[in-house]
């Protein structure tokens, strides 16, 4: 694992700098996750795995939702949609309300791909917890909780925001 920064800064510096660092990691072990499934024959984009996320919490979400989601354009949804349909893993389908709109669903290899991705990446994230002493596992609770509250936020994703800046 990287070694986080530790040059002279305040206390929300290393913080940022260490949860970077944390980042950069996980983003490789999702990778490999993601890409060493059953269904793994063509290695996913993280930006395709984001459009399946999408749509798996908003089943028959519609193609301009999913755009503004992924915040992309419609005709790189698009392209994410047509690899994602020839891989077998989601269907497009005239929305009912409107025909000229399309909603997005995951096929039953969709679904069964994400969830071995999640599990795959919950077996190396329960390894690694389960090796923090009890101190750590709960301050390691207490700190992503408030972290994914700030991120959630449309206060917590600005950092120009004066309210999510805080003294340290």
């Amino acid at each position: 694992m990287p070694t986080p920064d530790t040059t002279p800064g305040t206390a929300s510096d290393v913080t940022s700098r260490s949860a970077g660092c944390i980042t950069e990691l996980l983003d490789v072990l999702w990778e490999h996750a993601r890409n060493s499934t059953s269904h793994a024959t063509t290695p996913l984009s993280t930006s395709q795995l984001r459009l399946l996320y999408a749509v798996d919490r908003d089943d028959g979400i519609r193609m301009r939702r999913a755009c503004t989601v992924l915040a992309s354009s419609p005709s790189n949804v698009s392209r994410l949609c047509d690899r994602l349909q020839a891989m077998g893993f989601l269907e497009r389908h005239p929305c009912p309300g409107s025909k000229r709109e399309i909603t997005l669903k995951l096929t039953a290899a969709g679904k069964t791909h994400l969830q071995e991705i999640r599990e795959k990446r919950d077996a190396m994230l329960h390894r690694a917890i389960e090796n923090l002493d009890p101190a750590e596992r709960n301050a390691l609770g207490e700190g992503l909780t408030a972290l994914a509250a700030q991120l959630r936020s449309p206060a917590g994703r600005d950092p120009d925001n004066p309210r999510t800046r805080q003294a340290a």
